[in-house]
Formats: structure tokens, sequence, C-alpha cells
């Protein structure tokens, strides 16, 4: 593995690939993990979207989705974010729009963010996720995130942004460990 490795991009596509191996790790099979961790990242922008003032949605349609999500399917949790998923034929899948998501949509979403780097990034990501049982891993996934993840501007200025991503800095938030996470 190239531990030297640093490369620019954007924040979304680090937490959808580091939640889809947590998910591995936690026992969803890789087309699984691959839509709940783009899920992952979905919240995780729509949060900052609205903590920004970026997305305003009317309390009639946070109500409408609630209902819509709670009539069919069930949640997983994964990073403290509740995902909506459903059973299909393929395994289970997260929706995005009330429609379970295609892991082949996320692998090309992945694969356009990272390019070359995507095999070296998921190794480092999965030799961290392996460094921990499983309930651990589950617990402080987020946290290690949070170590790692590009370093983007604060507010408003940081939406979309770029930011490198180092993979001595994913290996050492393992290394870290032993200490407060």
């Amino acid at each position: 593995m190239s531990e030297d490795l640093s490369f620019k991009v954007n924040r979304a596509p680090v937490l959808t690939l580091w939640a889809a191996i947590v998910a591995e790790r936690l026992g969803f099979d890789h087309d699984e993990a691959l839509t709940l961790g783009r899920a992952v990242a979905g919240l995780n922008a729509y949060a900052k979207g609205k903590r920004l003032g970026i997305y305003k949605p009317s309390s009639d349609s946070v109500s409408k989705k609630r209902e819509e999500r709670s009539a069919e399917g069930f949640e997983v949790d994964l990073l403290h974010r509740a995902i909506h998923a459903v059973a299909t034929p393929e395994g289970i899948r997260a929706t995005a729009k009330g429609k379970p998501t295609r892991p082949a949509s996320v692998e090309k979403y992945l694969t356009s963010k990272f390019g070359d780097n995507l095999q070296a990034t998921e190794k480092a990501m999965a030799v961290l996720a392996k460094s921990l049982p499983p309930d651990e891993l589950s617990e402080i996934a987020y946290q290690l995130y949070e170590r790692f993840r590009p370093e983007i501007p604060r507010g408003v200025e940081g939406w979309g942004a770029t930011g490198i991503l180092s993979l001595a800095k994913i290996a050492s938030a393992g290394q870290k460990l032993k200490g407060p996470v």
C-alpha cells in the first residue's frame, strides 16, 4: 500500500467509501454496503446543507417523507445515521427518493471521484476497519472518519470544496486508538 499517497477529493465520496467499508465489516455484502455508504454521505450532506441554509425544506415535505419512509422498509444504523432500506431480491438496498439505490451507480460515482486512487484508498480504509472488532468499529467509525477526512474551509465556502486526503492519515487514525477517540 502506498501510505504516502495524498490527493484532492471532495468529502462526500470519502464518507461514502468509508461508510461502505464499515458496513461490509459489520456483515453487509459489498453491494448492500455500497448503497448504505452512499446514503450515509447523502444524509450528512443534507444535514450540512440545512445547517448552512442551502436547503430549506417545508415542514409539510418533511412530514410526508417520514410517512412514506415508514410505510415500507426498515432502518439500518450506520455511522450513527438511520438509513432507510428495503429488502430486494438482490439483497438489502438503501433508498433514495423512495427507490432502491443501485450499487453500480455508487461504484461509478466512486470511480469518477477517486480515479486511479480508488483501490489504494479502499485498501487503506479496509485495513483500518479490520483493526477493530465490529462492535467497537460501529461505535467509533464516524470519529475515525473525522480524523482522516479532507480538510476544507468552514461554512458555505467549504460546500462542495475538495481537500487533501492522505492515506497516511487513514493509517494513523487506527494507530491513535490507544488514546481517546
